[in-house]
């Protein structure tokens, strides 16, 4: 048996504009500037999620890469372009602390993996046109606080060399779990830079299921539609909570930096009805302590594997950042010029989740339930669609975030 993994990539594509939870009392807290981001990260990731939740079926995505890609795209931003892309991501420092944020997060997320515990790493990249006149203050930036290194490559001469190296380099970053990160087309003779960021994450349970304790179980995709799932079970001590409307877990990863947080609707049908609550003020406020507190939890999960891939660029112009797609775009931190504009932003996730691992992390509201020790342990039975995180406990920021409709689908 494997242990489960979970994996995203980030693109963004920069073309000539002539072309187009822990105990958190044992969590040593983050520095001021890194709280600020992950603070405006887990807004943004929130936000993101309201937009795509409109869509059918499960959904999978990584709010940290696509901040953190994002974010490097900003270096070079300026005038209303910089204002609208702070409004959207909520990078709310200024530049010349905003980027050494980045940096101190990113280092703090690659320290923490070791064989024994997890593997965790971001890793991000620049790909600019061969002689094309980037300023090196961008490109200085980018490599100091976000570790990108510089590679040229022939956008014009070559566009499928270059997409296929792009691909190559994503695919080793993530153990080959997103292959084909840009479709053909996605890069053109007229692109001048690429952006890319991958998160690759694979941990086990600090306390595994056992495989022979899995049992097929119906799930309710729908108010109509049941299927046959293979849950996992075990009965030990979680973070839980529970409120009126939903339940929420907590799983940790061995290691205990990240963990597991899946939100639960007590109605089958209340999915929707939830999504509509799950703001950046409520995560925070389910997730301080004693809320989610360890305790004593019956639990069913089922094993589950979703694969998602984006195209953001419309979704974030309508989230308030127009200009960056557009002729108004002034990127001139880049080159100088304002000849460049976004002319695809790709994203792809992947998520395995079985008995020895997975991904996911977040956190839950209100405490109701039971405290004393001679009740009956709550039972979370996850036999119908819910939403999940992984999250970075030292940080708290949202590593991946998304829901199950269909664990089999």
């Amino acid at each position: 048996m494997t242990r489960s993994i979970a994996v995203m990539t980030m693109v963004v594509v920069m073309s000539s504009v002539g072309g187009a939870l822990a105990d958190s009392d044992k969590i040593k807290q983050p520095p001021p500037e890194v709280r600020t981001l992950v603070t405006g990260s887990n807004a943004f990731a929130l936000e993101l999620y309201a937009k795509l939740a409109g869509r059918e079926g499960n959904l999978f995505f990584s709010p940290a890469s696509i901040h953190t890609a994002l974010g490097m795209t900003y270096v070079g931003a300026r005038g209303r372009t910089a204002e609208q892309m702070a409004k959207v991501f909520h990078f709310d420092l200024p530049p010349e602390k905003l980027h050494p944020a980045f940096g101190r997060m990113i280092e703090d997320l690659n320290a923490g993996a070791g064989k024994d515990k997890y593997e965790l790493s971001v890793a991000n990249a620049l790909w600019a046109q061969k002689g094309y006149p980037f300023l090196d203050d961008f490109i200085t930036v980018n490599e100091t606080h976000y570790g990108a290194g510089l590679f040229e490559v022939d956008f014009r001469g070559d566009t499928e060399g270059a997409r296929k190296r792009i691909n190559d380099w994503v695919s080793q970053k993530t153990r080959k779990r997103i292959r084909d990160l840009l479709a053909k087309g996605t890069i053109r003779p007229l692109t001048r830079l690429v952006l890319t960021n991958a998160i690759y994450f694979k941990g086990q349970w600090a306390l595994k299921f056992d495989p022979k304790r899995t049992r097929n179980a119906w799930f309710s995709v729908s108010p109509t539609k049941q299927s046959s799932v293979a849950m996992m079970n075990r009965t030990d001590r979680f973070g839980y909570m529970e409120t009126p409307d939903f339940q929420a877990l907590q799983i940790p990863y061995a290691g205990n930096d990240l963990s597991m947080v899946v939100f639960l609707p007590k109605s089958k049908t209340g999915l929707k009805a939830f999504e509509k609550t799950l703001t950046a003020k409520n995560l925070t406020k389910w997730l301080e302590r004693p809320k989610l507190r360890r305790q004593k939890v019956v639990v069913s999960v089922p094993k589950f594997k979703l694969t998602s891939r984006f195209e953001l660029a419309d979704v974030l112009a309508k989230m308030g950042m127009p200009d960056a797609f557009s002729r108004e775009a002034d990127f001139s931190g880049m080159d100088g010029s304002r000849d460049l504009s976004i002319s695809a932003v790709v994203h792809k996730a992947f998520v395995e989740v079985n008995e020895e691992g997975t991904e996911a992390a977040g956190a839950t509201g209100v405490v109701f339930g039971l405290t004393a020790v001679r009740e009956r342990p709550p039972v979370f039975k996850a036999d119908h669609r819910f939403v999940f995180m992984i999250r970075h406990d030292p940080t708290g920021n949202v590593l991946f975030l998304g829901r199950v409709v269909d664990p089999k689908n």
